[in-house]
């Protein structure tokens, strides 16, 4: 008779920590820290694929690790967002609901199933102050952790962090900001140790500026991006990103079908009553 293969849960455990953190390691890392102006959100990505998105009005998430996988979990975030928004107000929405979702949902999957995922994501909530700013740092087994003012997911996430702690400042603009980040982020990876230098292409960039009202979430990128990185300090409102809904191109209609329906229904309609109201008229006239 063949023996049953036994595992202790704590062997379980350990080892599927033990596959998450060598999943997440082997992805680049991201850098989320808070400045003067809100909070920046920073990631070294080389596709089209996006590690940073935004959650809600004045929240951000960012990502490393499996894309499929932390893609649902963004995917169920703006979901929960949005319902939580419609059924009672926008301001009921806030990064620790959020954060608190995912910490079950990671610790559930960690839990209760074979493969745990290899992500760790941000939860990020910009204040109308540095120190009003949330950063939620949850992991692959569903812990959180309230970071303050700045965090390292990814890679070596230990290293860039110990840059970070050393030179953050929240009084800092956009630009040094930036610049810290960047440096965090090319001071681990190169050969030999030695420290590389990441230009606009090979980074994925986004603010949640606490200045604006209504969607603090902007992605800078291209021309924007390249000012930022090279000291520039005035970044201008049209290079933000693509938040700000286009507007309707020549020649497209600017008003639905549906509503020109209505009208020509409703006009149709009152030649109706005016013809009868005539019809009315005249048949009196008749009976007279």
């Amino acid at each position: 008779m063949a023996m049953q293969f036994y595992a202790s849960p704590e062997q379980v455990q350990r080892d599927r920590s033990e596959y998450a953190r060598k999943g997440i390691a082997r992805g680049r890392s991201a850098v989320v820290l808070s400045y003067s102006g809100g909070i920046l959100l920073v990631a070294e990505n080389l596709t089209s694929l996006r590690k940073i998105s935004e959650l809600y009005d004045r929240i951000g998430f960012a990502a490393v690790g499996r894309y499929n996988e932390f893609e649902s979990l963004r995917r169920a975030g703006i979901r929960m967002a949005d319902m939580l928004g419609l059924s009672y107000d926008r301001r009921d929405v806030t990064g620790r609901a959020l954060a608190n979702a995912y910490t079950q949902t990671l610790g559930a999957i960690f839990s209760e199933t074979q493969k745990p995922y290899e992500v760790e994501i941000c939860v990020a909530q910009v204040g109308a102050t540095a120190e009003a700013d949330e950063l939620y740092r949850i992991t692959y087994d569903g812990s959180v952790m309230d970071e303050p003012g700045f965090m390292a997911m990814g890679g070596q996430a230990e290293a860039i962090a110990a840059v970070l702690k050393e030179r953050h400042d929240v009084t800092a603009d956009a630009t040094v900001a930036l610049r810290l980040a960047v440096e965090a982020l090319g001071s681990v990876g190169g050969e030999n140790g030695a420290r590389r230098e990441l230009e606009a292409k090979q980074l994925e960039v986004a603010v949640l500026d606490r200045t604006r009202r209504g969607r603090a979430f902007r992605r800078i990128s291209g021309a924007a991006l390249t000012t930022l990185l090279g000291g520039g300090e005035d970044v201008p409102e049209k290079e933000l990103g693509d938040a700000a809904a286009p507007a309707p191109a020549e020649g497209k209609p600017t008003s639905s079908a549906a509503s020109e329906g209505n009208d020509t229904k409703g006009a149709s309609e009152g030649n109706d009553t005016k013809g009868a109201s005539e019809g009315n008229d005249t048949k009196g006239d008749s009976e007279d």
